[in-house]
């Protein structure tokens, strides 16, 4: 038995963080058993939840997937060389209906005893230390202990490992954000940049004023929560009651309607088998091509043929009356179509174009549609919106959930191929990460009560004659003027732009970036690569700051749980270097 303590350094003790410590206490057994290790967690908020799901915030604010879809554990469809430790979901945890969408807070607690017990299951030699401080810096050899400087502390962490879970970071302002703020100030109004609307500031938007919101997605839905509801205003059916405190909220953005609602019904009868057309093998040609791969051309149509291949095997599983063929003789044919022939089959075995798939046409639902009023707008999107609700909890749409299935399982897929651009991610979220029903009731409620009023799609923002002045493709002529402007949207840190000092002087020292400005890791185990593409044998990275980014930190049950996959690749290779230089043979 080693009597040498190794100290490991988690930066970033928020779900992925915890995640992986998960994974250490589950491969510990196996591969550190009777070895001595301090693992350090770094974090200015409490361990589990860390910033984003802290419990000290609004109980206003909701999850954005069902009780039932959030677990830290996992279960037998990760594929992992690590054990199965399963575990509770949220809604096993908290006792409520697994279709609740719980509040924050609620997570955060559920998250906080995931942390508990996690630590609880530590091997006795396994000491955990929480620091509520900043990691500002990590430096040393490649071959040699690494020093982490913790913000108003004089000593470093002396760490042989460090891995970096940091979550979503904050941003310095882009170019167009820094002319929009500096205007702003020049004239008096208000500019809230990119943010987390949790933690912006909300008081300088003033009740009764117009505010142009740019940013339709989930930061959106946020922010008219906390200006709506979290001012005193309250819901008596389909009707909201203004408190008087409430801005007009004027809101538009690139698509011009919200990301669509969360699907209302379960799953039942047979599964598309997928991977189908998009699994391990076409990945690994696409790694294999000598000069490399374009998402568009090469990835993109690779996935469209996956996402149809779910929603015709549903249509024609569980709603063959909508058919005109056979599913035996569709299949044959759709494997072997090319793009101009796949429309022909499909028109001809599916009669109503109701029934077909789309993706094009889904991805920008204001194409083409103009409307001569403002008010011809707001009736346009409402009738939009309630379609969209009554499509999202009608099982006869139930292809719409294969292709939220076959979403989940290309975004598994896409994470070997490193940065792919944020089109992907931005068309997932529309698609498959958009609100709980309920919040879009809310919404057609604030518009019927004008305090909410639609833009349109292809937002446009400009500032000028002391203003903020927003128009729209959809009502042309039309525009509106507001003194306050809040960018709907999470910052995008890149690793020239992260406010992270960690992250922007790892960059400054050789780490490498992707084009997209994220941390390029090793998508075997998460090791931080320079850029002459060497894994750092002592530096890790996980989440959304790197380019194997997943769809969360968390994930839905029986779904093969990237994020725990990542995580458990990274506990096992951390495991074994500090095993290999505790001098032992292995377990």
């Amino acid at each position: 038995m080693s009597t040498e303590r190794r100290s490991l350094v988690i930066v970033g003790a928020g779900p992925r963080g915890t995640g992986l410590l998960e994974r250490i206490a589950a491969n510990a057994p196996e591969l550190y058993a009777g070895s001595q290790l301090d693992v350090h967690l770094v974090d200015p908020y409490p361990p589990g939840g860390g910033r984003i799901w802290r419990e000290a915030q609004s109980p206003l604010l909701w999850m954005n997937s069902h009780a039932e879809d959030v677990t830290m554990y996992t279960d037998e469809t990760v594929v992992m060389a690590g054990p199965v430790r399963e575990g509770p979901t949220l809604h096993e945890w908290a006792g409520v209906d697994g279709r609740l969408f719980a509040g924050r807070q609620r997570h955060g607690a559920y998250m906080r005893w995931v942390y508990e017990q996690t630590v609880a299951a530590l091997p006795p030699g396994i000491r955990v230390h929480h620091h509520p401080r900043l990691a500002v810096r990590v430096e040393g050899p490649r071959e040699g202990r690494q020093r982490v400087w913790l913000e108003g502390r004089p000593e470093p962490l002396l760490a042989d490992l460090v891995v970096l879970t940091l979550g979503h970071l904050d941003a310095e302002l882009d170019d167009e954000q820094q002319a929009l703020a500096s205007y702003a100030r020049t004239h008096g109004l208000v500019h809230l940049p990119p943010d987390f609307t949790a933690d912006s500031d909300l008081s300088p938007l003033k009740a009764g004023e117009p505010v142009l919101v740019r940013g339709f997605g989930l930061a959106f839905v946020d922010l008219m929560v906390l200006l709506t509801e979290g001012r005193g205003g309250r819901y008596e059916g389909d009707v909201y009651v203004p408190s008087g405190r409430e801005p007009v909220l004027y809101v538009g953005s690139r698509r011009g309607v919200p990301y669509h609602s969360k699907i209302g019904y379960d799953w039942t009868g047979e599964r598309p088998p997928l991977p189908r057309f998009f699994g391990p093998a076409e990945v690994d040609a696409l790694l294999a091509r000598p000069g490399g791969f374009d998402f568009r051309r090469d990835v993109w149509p690779l996935i469209e043929k996956e996402l149809g291949f779910a929603h015709y095997h549903r249509l024609f599983t569980a709603h063959p009356e909508r058919t005109a063929v056979a599913w035996t003789d569709f299949e044959e044919k759709y494997a072997v179509a090319g793009p101009a022939s796949l429309s022909a089959l499909v028109a001809t075995a599916v009669p109503d174009p109701a029934d077909r798939l789309d993706l094009t046409a889904l991805d920008h639902p204001l194409q083409g549609v103009r409307h001569p009023s403002p008010d011809a707008l707001q009736d346009g999107l409402r009738a939009y919106i309630e379609a969209d609700l009554t499509r999202r909890h009608d099982p006869a749409h139930s292809p719409d959930l294969a292709v939220f299935l076959g979403l989940l399982s290309v975004y598994g897929q896409l994470v070997r191929l490193g940065d792919i651009g944020s089109w992907w991610h931005g068309f997932f979220s529309f698609l498959a990460s958009g609100p709980p029903g309920p919040r879009l009731r809310q919404m057609l409620a604030l518009s019927r009560a004008g305090v909410l009023k639609f833009l349109g799609a292809g937002m446009t923002v400009t500032a000028e004659d002391g203003v903020f002045r927003a128009a729209s493709a959809t009502v042309p002529g039309a525009f509106v003027e507001a003194r306050a402007l809040v960018e709907a949207r999470l910052p995008h840190p890149t690793l020239e732009r992260t406010r992270d000092r960690l992250l922007r002087e790892l960059y400054t020292d050789g780490a490498a970036a992707t084009a997209e400005g994220l941390l390029a890791v090793d998508p075997a185990d998460g090791r931080v690569l320079d850029r002459s593409g060497l894994p750092h044998p002592r530096r890790f990275a996980l989440g959304p700051h790197t380019d194997a980014r997943g769809s969360g930190a968390f994930t839905r049950p029986r779904t093969g749980g990237l994020a725990l996959r990542q995580n458990d690749a990274a506990a096992r290779a951390a495991l074994t270097f500090l095993r290999e230089r505790s001098g032992r043979a292995a377990a």
